[in-house]
């Protein structure tokens, strides 16, 4: 009961708030999406969220970033402010870490569909029809519960007999779960699922290119994979270069950060823990990134592949620059002007614009191995500084040995196999070991053309565990390994074509 005055009914709720000079408030924290025009924003790589933050946040920093690991690990170590990526996505990552989470409500909203080469509308009308059955019988909802609103991560058993070819379909494994991971060596997901019922509509095996989101249209325009799989927005501009199946599934897209970059989160609450012993941490992170889900059958698998692209192509390169070290030796122009011409134009081109040309390009409309054009690729690349290195060697060779050999009696071809090339050889490996490691370390970029190598193996494993340290050096050490076994061989090489060598070996026999 009041003392002095008496109250009419209440008629208005009044908020409270403190206020301050602004020099006194944090202005650091984000609030809501609008606080991100002037910060760092990251986004995939030729992705809708990319065209999204850079229109609506034009005096933002936008850093485009090749996989969704490498966007994740971006935001959890500070390296920018925010990032954009699809919500179903996001909120399965926020089960594994806590250190992140949503800002404001999903920014965007677009359907997705399947991604086809604009002649290829036959293969599209099928995906179409098997859509539209898959919606009448309740499979389509079926699926969508499973993965996206329960995050279920075990792959039903899909009957496919594979009688009527293959269907090559492209997709990007280490997005992430509900839509494609890989667990116990083998793709799962919705994305995945989705595929695998279409095969068995159409009687086909299927069959994965795994490859970076921003390929994807390329390789479907050049006819390097059927179909695109992988939540593909529909957009005009994509519509441009290829034509998308009807539309299944509307996908949302978020804005996340560091929880403590919310001025919503109270960091009193977050009770401080006590950090694991370094030996613990790193036993930890070996089981997750190693045991866990069996993935060292994906380092092994890259690990083969990087030395066979490695060996073979090498082997490659060092015939394609002997028989250029020929033709630019030769006093005849028809030889000499286009061995000039590519060994200028091969060193003057980074080596993965010639990987992306060969692949989908020179081989555009060829069925090949894309181990196989990584073989290429390289070899022509190393073929092409090796030439330089054999004609500086045999220059490097006085004309009196060969003028002696001739007089001898040995013919010019003789000549130079018994004598100048010992001597060439000498001179030359110091500098092809150099050239040759740099070739095993080249390799690493394979994973654009859908090569699973150890760089994409690590990948994989990254967006699984969202662990930056312990992939990244076990594969930089897997690279020395490699890079160290193979140069023992050539310095075993260089060992026993050395005169010295030969005649103390045989002194002590």
């Amino acid at each position: 009961m009041n003392t002095y005055i008496e109250f009419s009914n209440p008629y208005f709720k009044m908020g409270t708030r403190v206020f301050g000079l602004k020099r006194n408030v944090a202005t650091d924290k984000l609030m809501t999406v609008a606080d991100l025009n002037d910060k760092r924003i990251g986004v995939l790589l030729g992705s809708v969220y990319d065209t999204y933050a850079t229109e609506h946040y034009p005096e933002a920093e936008i850093l485009q970033y090749k996989s969704p690991s490498d966007l994740i690990l971006a935001v959890r170590s500070g390296k920018i402010d925010a990032g954009i990526y699809n919500r179903a996505n996001l909120i399965q990552i926020f089960h594994k870490d806590k250190e992140l989470a949503l800002l404001g409500d999903p920014v965007l909203s677009i359907p997705v569909g399947m991604g086809f080469n604009r002649d290829n509308d036959g293969l599209r009308e099928q995906f179409n029809a098997f859509l539209k059955q898959i919606q009448a019988n309740g499979v389509l909802d079926d699926v969508v519960n499973r993965w996206i609103e329960q995050g279920d991560s075990v792959m039903p058993e899909i009957a496919n007999a594979g009688s009527n070819g293959v269907l090559v379909v492209g997709t990007v494994s280490d997005k992430g779960l509900p839509f494609a991971v890989i667990q116990n060596n083998e793709l799962i997901g919705f994305d995945i699922e989705l595929a695998e019922r279409f095969g068995a509509y159409l009687d086909k095996k299927v069959v994965y290119a795994d490859m970076e989101f921003g390929n994807l249209i390329a390789a479907v325009s050049s006819g390097k994979i059927d179909m695109i799989d992988s939540t593909l927005m529909i957009t005009d501009e994509r519509k441009t270069r290829i034509d998308f199946s009807e539309p299944y599934f509307d996908l949302k897209a978020s804005v996340f950060t560091l929880k403590k970059n919310l001025a919503a989160y109270d960091s009193s609450s977050n009770i401080a823990t006590i950090s694991p012993a370094f030996l613990t941490r790193v036993a930890d992170s070996f089981y997750s990134n190693i045991i866990h889900e069996q993935r060292y059958l994906l380092i092994w698998d890259g690990l083969k592949t990087t030395v066979v692209i490695s060996i073979f192509a090498t082997l490659f390169g060092t015939l394609v620059g002997a028989l250029v070290c020929f033709m630019r030796m030769s006093k005849r122009t028809v030889l000499n002007l286009p061995a000039r011409i590519y060994i200028n134009l091969l060193r003057g081109m980074p080596v993965l614009v010639l990987l992306m040309l060969i692949f989908y390009v020179v081989f555009a409309s060829v069925n090949i191995s894309p181990v196989l054009v990584a073989i290429i690729a390289f070899g022509l690349n190393f073929g092409a500084y090796v030439s330089e290195m054999f004609r500086t060697g045999i220059e490097s060779v006085d004309k009196g040995q060969t003028e002696a050999g001739m007089a001898m009696g040995f013919t010019k071809l003789q000549t130079f196999i018994f004598i100048v090339l010992p001597q060439a050889v000498q001179r030359i490996l110091p500098v092809y070991k150099g050239e040759f490691i740099s070739l095993v370390k080249m390799t690493s970029i394979v994973g654009y053309i859908a090569v699973q190598d150890l760089t994409k193996a690590s990948d994989i494993i990254r967006a699984r565990t969202f662990d930056a340290f312990f992939p990244l050096i076990m594969v930089a050490i897997l690279y020395f390994v490699i890079a160290w076994v193979l140069m023992l061989s050539l310095e075993y090489l260089e060992r026993i074509t050395d005169p010295k060598y030969k005649r103390l070996k045989g002194s002590k026999a």
